[in-house]
């Protein structure tokens, strides 16, 4: 099939089976978010006093890091769609390095938090806290991966203007991936 006429057309990018997946996955994120707001709720005081011991500047800077490596992913799709594989590449790795930027301040954080002695039975906060951002931790993991595959399938050659599917199959977990950030960020660092 012509991916051009695919994106004409309003499909979704990538392949179908990764948005079952990513679905699934805010589903999943979605469930875990109500119950943190629930908590929340009938504990504001403790969640507002527990808040206060993040470090909300590495939450700000990792934003801002995987806003970058979505818009790295962005430039390697362009990339591609314009048959410039070598391009497509060099973003993808630019993705995948500024992922690792994220993994490296939150494990600085995790071994913060780890170091001061909290941990998941601290408190109902820390523990919504440790247990959605080490979630998403491992997504942003999986992600890498999953564009280290795609990466290593363009160098060789794997993918072109006309068959870029797999592009934007990482492309579309990787903004997922993202996108579950935009929300955890302002929800469990931010919003008293």
């Amino acid at each position: 099939m012509d991916t051009s006429r695919q994106h004409d057309s309003g499909a979704l990018p990538g392949d179908f089976a990764i948005w079952i997946f990513i679905f699934a996955e805010l589903l999943v994120f979605g469930v875990f978010f109500l119950a943190y707001a629930f908590s929340r709720a009938n504990n504001v005081e403790l969640f507002n006093e527990s808040q206060l011991e993040l470090n909300r500047l590495a939450g700000a800077v990792n934003t801002i890091v995987l806003l970058t490596s979505s818009y790295f992913v962005v430039r390697a799709v362009a990339s591609i769609r314009a048959n410039d594989t070598r391009h497509c590449g060099h973003w993808l790795l630019a993705a995948i390095a500024v992922g690792g930027v994220f993994l490296i301040i939150k494990m600085f954080e995790f071994g913060e938090k780890f170091s001061a002695g909290v941990s998941l039975s601290t408190n109902t906060f820390f523990m919504f806290y440790l247990s959605l951002t080490f979630f998403h931790f491992m997504h942003v993991i999986l992600g890498m991966v999953i564009l280290a595959a795609v990466l290593l399938k363009t160098r060789r050659g794997g993918y072109s203007a006309d068959d870029h599917t797999g592009v934007e199959t990482g492309a579309s977990y990787w903004h997922m991936v993202d996108l579950v950030w935009l929300i955890l960020f302002p929800l469990v660092y931010v919003i008293h």
